[in-house]
């Protein structure tokens, strides 16, 4: 009996571990400020990390093509980071016809 409540006790630690853990944010702590066209040129997705929760600063979080861990930019890259995926998607267009 006292091995089925241990067994039971276990499972349930390891239960509030594992769903704890998806609560916690990850968040940027400091942003790579010279990021090589080559790099914004493989982006393909981003998310802005504001600095009113649970986060310390604003950052564009850039989820690169080949690489495992996103690399954490500052905001201000964003409009180029733009530029640029415009100007693709309009070369791919123009190569299209």
């Amino acid at each position: 009996m006292d091995l089925k409540v241990a067994f039971v006790i276990v499972c349930l630690c390891a239960l509030a571990i594992t769903s704890t853990e998806g609560g916690i944010p990850k968040c940027c702590i400091t942003t790579k400020k010279d990021i090589p066209v080559r790099v914004l040129r493989k982006v393909q997705r981003w998310d802005m990390q504001q600095s009113n929760g649970a986060c310390d600063i604003s950052a564009l979080i850039l989820h690169i093509r080949d690489m495992r861990k996103p690399i954490c930019a500052p905001p201000k890259l964003k409009r180029n980071l733009l530029i640029i995926q415009r100007r693709m998607k309009q070369n791919k267009q123009k190569a299209t016809y």
